[in-house]
């Protein structure tokens, strides 16, 4: 017999979808269930569902076979319930907070990036019992090593890069890669290393047109007919445009070269989880579990050093986790030869 107390809880997932959130809700309501003997409630659309009373009950039979798939079961949206636009979005915390008492709920797991984290915090504040788990393939939660997603994307945006590789060789091109990130630079560096990108170019370093053009003509003079560059979406240019279209029409003008772009976009975001991401999220989906079993509120759930622990929600919303001008990656792929576009 469980030593903790039998209580009811609610599962959302709020933000962009990724890889690995229907492994992280199996991970939650399998343990919550199996484990504590918990019930479990899934919210649909994100935090709506927790405005609008629209839920699902998540029986264990309910939790077989969702795994490996992409997307999530119960729906995501990009509702702020905090953020104040008409007179009617008043209500909506009072209205979260009345729907989680009328519901009986002792905890609410929320699933999501940092902009969900930001919410689940001031949920806490005004007296709901919330965990956090950090997901988003642009690896940038504040407070965590890793986010599930992050290694899907990864994996998915080498595989791209793999292939033109051959296309970039067979008709002496730049080809240029645009992966996601927002304003971090983790996919980017992580494929662009495994990738063998020639140039990376990220938004924590900037970069200068003259000094990728001039890497670009420096391996032609060493015979290397062709060159890949990995770009962050979110690197400085005129958002009239694609990061990609932009460096391609750049150094067309300025190096007699055929240069062509691709940009990954969504792609990145769908499709199963990698072994990794599911083990990931189910990792944090137990965590999270236990922590309400517990009564660890408060918080986000984190791994830190391969250990799971947890991080305040005050101290998550509001930051960004971003690639440092020396980390590790980016120093060994300096001393390979890599340019960042800075040197």
């Amino acid at each position: 017999m469980s030593r903790f107390k039998a209580k009811r809880i609610g599962i959302l997932t709020a933000g962009g979808d990724c890889p690995g959130l229907n492994a992280a809700i199996r991970g939650v309501g399998k343990t919550a269930i199996v484990e504590y003997g918990m019930e479990v409630i899934g919210f649909s659309s994100g935090y709506t569902g927790l405005i609008y009373k629209q839920y699902v009950e998540l029986k264990e039979k309910n939790l077989s076979g969702i795994l490996t798939l992409g997307g999530t079961i119960i729906g995501t949206s990009r509702e702020k319930p905090f953020k104040i636009v008409t007179d009617e979005d008043n209500d909506k915390p009072a209205l979260i907070k009345q729907n989680y008492h009328d519901l009986g709920l002792d905890g609410l797991v929320c699933i999501g990036g940092n902009g969900t984290m930001k919410t689940a915090h001031l949920l806490s504040k005004i007296g709901l019992n919330v965990i956090g788990i950090p997901k988003t393939i642009d690896n940038d939660v504040w407070g965590t090593d890793l986010t599930f997603g992050f290694d899907s994307a990864v994996i998915i945006a080498t595989e791209a890069i793999d292939r033109l590789h051959s296309t970039a060789n067979s008709h002496g091109r730049v080809m240029i890669i645009e992966v996601m990130g927002h304003n971090a630079g983790w996919i980017a560096l992580y494929a662009g290393m495994a990738g063998g990108g020639d140039i990376i170019l990220i938004p924590e370093i900037d970069y200068s047109m003259s000094k990728v053009c001039a890497k670009i003509e420096e391996r032609y003079r060493n015979n290397k007919p062709y060159s890949i560059v990995v770009v962050a979406e979110g690197i400085d240019h005129p958002k009239t445009m694609s990061a990609a279209r932009y460096l391609s029409e750049s150094i067309q003008a300025r190096v007699d070269v055929e240069a062509r772009e691709t940009v990954l976009g969504y792609t990145q975001r769908g499709g199963s989880p990698s072994p990794m991401d599911r083990i990931l999220a189910t990792r944090y989906g137990a965590y999270a579990a236990q922590c309400i079993a517990e009564e660890n509120f408060g918080n986000m759930v984190a791994l830190i050093n391969n250990q799971l622990s947890t991080i305040p929600l005050e101290e998550v919303g509001g930051k960004l986790r971003l690639v440092d001008y020396d980390n590790p990656l980016v120093i060994k792929c300096r001393k390979m030869g890599v340019s960042f576009g800075d040197d």
